[in-house]
């Protein structure tokens, strides 16, 4: 069995016509193969605004127009998180009436790593 070595993709999702004009070879084909076949796998994506503890009692005399405090600071970025792991940060904005996030900074690959540890 041979094993093929991976190396990092950069530069954006595969383009079959661009591979194929550099001259790619089956090991470009294979590998995109490869990469279609996690393309559809689920992932639980959070926009974390902050955290805060509560008491039990706190949290039933909650209602309509009680003001939680969060531990971060308005204005500070919302932290973004696939499977509970920080890979991005940034900023609300509206969006046709519907809140979005707007990248301003992404967790660098070594970053990514030593949150594994």
């Amino acid at each position: 069995m041979t094993e093929e070595k991976v190396t990092s993709i950069t530069g954006g999702p595969l383009d079959p016509d661009a591979a194929a004009a550099a001259g790619a070879g089956k090991g470009d084909e294979r590998r995109e193969r490869n990469l279609d076949l996690i393309l559809d796998i689920p992932l639980k994506v959070t926009v974390e605004l902050g955290r805060t503890k509560m008491l039990v009692s706190e949290l039933l005399n909650l209602g309509q127009g009680s003001v939680i405090e969060l531990n971060k600071l308005a204005g500070e970025p919302m932290e973004v998180l696939v499977n509970d792991k920080l890979v991005a940060r940034g900023e609300a904005v509206v969006v046709n009436e519907k809140f979005g996030v707007r990248l301003t900074d992404i967790i660098s690959p070594a970053e990514r790593v030593e949150q594994l540890k």
